[in-house]
């Protein structure tokens, strides 16, 4: 897990890069098609492939959509917010895929676990915070559909693996990725241009690795003890935009991600006792 969020906050990084020039759906696919190679070669080099065809077709679409709507708005997101914004309201993903496990994973969680959930989607909610005459700020808006999609498929992550290998789970959701946010970004697709090549071998490499990582994760390992582990993105997310694009975090996101961490914490050491 720790592998992966360190790919994908690199990934991250490219794709924030790519906003200037290129539309978000845009991105989502070829963020997918980049992989595909990587993700094949994998899948060879360790016998997967002839298991590709047994699969619960169902919940693949339903990962396939969740996935397009994933990286689509998270891409809006971080063309108008800095990484570490953008990571501390997709830090309520942790908090929603624990009180889902509930009702599709059948686990328990008691009326404190319930009030810290409410506490961190409180903060989710302050930091929402408008911009200009806008009721809501639509960018991190949309960073909060991006984590209700990732909490969302992290569950039927642990519902596949059931029935599915990871190598399934990652080839076809890479696939299905690529091809339909590129049908729906066809009309307005912009021509690639060849100074941005080397951001997207980025994109595709550490999107691979992390693919890869974060399915063998939650095959590994139940949801609510791992999911934690995505908070070590602030730091990738706070690392990149100073270096980066020199933006540098303030009081509201740190006081709105402090509480949404501590109640995420929080859920992981009742977990573990």
């Amino acid at each position: 897990m720790l592998l992966a969020v360190a790919m994908f906050c690199a990934m991250d990084a490219c794709m924030k890069q790519l906003t200037q020039d290129y539309g978000p759906m845009q991105i989502a696919s070829l963020r997918a098609l980049c992989a595909w190679p990587l993700i094949v070669g994998w899948l060879i080099t360790t016998n997967r492939v002839q298991h590709l065809l047994n699969s619960r077709w169902s919940l693949h679409l339903l990962r396939a959509v969740l996935g397009v709507v994933m990286l689509s708005a998270f891409v809006y997101a971080i063309e108008s917010l800095s990484l570490a914004d953008a990571y501390a309201i997709f830090f309520a993903a942790p908090l929603l895929i624990t009180a889902m496990s509930v009702w599709f994973l059948g686990e328990d969680v008691q009326l404190r676990q319930w009030v810290a959930i409410g506490v961190g989607m409180l903060a989710v909610i302050f930091m929402l915070k408008p911009e200009g005459d806008q009721l809501l700020s639509l960018g991190a808006l949309a960073a909060l559909v991006s984590a209700l999609c990732y909490a969302i498929s992290a569950i039927t992550v642990r519902v596949l693996s059931r029935t599915d290998n990871s190598g399934n789970m990652v080839f076809w959701l890479m696939t299905m990725i690529g091809l339909g946010a590129g049908a729906l970004a066809y009309p307005n697709w912009v021509a690639l241009s060849s100074e941005h090549l080397w951001l997207f071998a980025l994109m595709g490499i550490s999107g691979a690795i992390g693919q890869v990582s974060i399915t063998e994760a939650f095959r590994l390992a139940p949801a609510s003890v791992i999911a934690p582990f995505e908070y070590t993105a602030l730091v990738w997310g706070l690392g990149f935009d100073i270096l980066l694009w020199q933006l540098y975090p303030d009081f509201s996101l740190l006081m709105g991600a402090g509480v949404i961490v501590a109640s995420g914490l929080y859920l992981w050491a009742q977990e573990r006792r």
